[in-house]
């Protein structure tokens, strides 16, 4: 027993470390720095070296009792820090997924469908000029090239605003209701009721590889707090603005890599156990052959919304 309980002490120790310690520690020398030097003197090392001899010269400092506590409080301090990191971190990741229906989150979705249908009326229009691939050294297959390279940039531009034709105000909700909509349009099955039933019937290599894809979605959501932490240091010591421009960027393309993942498994999920999940409940037999239909689905749905 005692040989456990320290193995999974050093654990609990180790991600405490990792995932709280370490990066409020970080900000917290960054925070002592900028207080310290500020806007005036925000490159002076000396100025900065001076503080910390004064600071460690100090009486107080020799006694192990103070020492001690001055660590602890540092420690309390940094994980503070990253608690409250994480609590924004769940505050961005409910914003990027929200269904909003305030005048903003309207005004928003609307501005992005029409970037997304003047994307795609150039999309459109580029594949009705482009040309077939020449075969002769006339120059043909060379503008078919550029042509098929316009279209790919195009395809590009206009998926990154959505999918589909934006209904919510965020990219993230968009891919998420992109899934939703294939899954409808296959199947016949509504997603947000059927999910959490597959959800208890998936094997354990898919929840640890959906679970882990969500965990990246959250941790890029906590690395745009901090971001935003960085943002208002940058107030009184503007070079922390770098720190908070770099993990916004790193926050961004992480969370949109993972939302993608996510929302790509999840649709996987759906194709792969869909049918044994109709099986379980009874409105398929397990040894018939096929695939989930609209029928079905449309069943699946009625069910579990408990529709009389």
């Amino acid at each position: 027993m005692n040989p456990l309980l320290a193995t999974l002490g050093g654990k609990l120790t180790e991600r405490w470390l990792n995932s709280l310690v370490l990066p409020g520690a970080l900000f917290l020398a960054t925070t002592a720095v900028g207080a310290v030097l500020g806007h005036r003197h925000w490159h002076d090392v000396d100025r900065l070296r001076t503080t910390l001899d004064d600071l460690a010269a100090r009486p107080a400092l020799d006694r192990t009792g103070t020492a001690a506590l001055l660590v602890a409080l540092v420690l309390l301090t940094a994980t503070a820090a990253s608690l409250g990191a994480q609590f924004l971190g769940s505050g961005i990741e409910r914003w990027r997924l929200r269904f909003g229906r305030d005048p903003y989150s309207r005004a928003r979705t609307a501005r992005r469908a029409r970037r997304w249908r003047q994307r795609d009326a150039e999309l459109t229009l580029a594949i009705e000029h482009a040309h077939p691939a020449g075969t002769g050294p006339d120059g043909a297959g060379t503008s078919a090239n550029g042509a098929l390279t316009r279209v790919l940039a195009l395809t590009e531009a206009r998926d990154r605003i959505a999918l589909r034709e934006p209904s919510r105000p965020t990219w993230y909700g968009d891919r998420m209701q992109a899934a939703a909509d294939r899954v409808e349009a296959a199947y016949g099955v509504d997603l947000a009721v059927l999910w959490p039933r597959l959800w208890l019937i998936l094997p354990e290599p898919a929840v640890g590889r959906i679970q882990s894809a969500h965990d990246s979605f959250g941790a890029a959501a906590r690395l745009a707090a901090w971001a935003v932490g960085y943002a208002l240091l940058a107030c009184w010591w503007w070079p922390a603005a770098a720190a908070a421009v770099g993990c916004a960027v790193v926050a961004r393309s992480r969370a949109r890599s993972a939302l993608d993942a996510l929302a790509g498994l999840i649709e996987a999920a759906v194709d792969v156990h869909g049918r044994e999940l109709a099986a379980r409940i009874g409105l398929l037999s397990p040894e018939a052959p096929g695939r989930l239909t609209q029928d079905t689905g449309d069943d699946m749905s009625a069910l579990f919304r408990k529709a009389e």
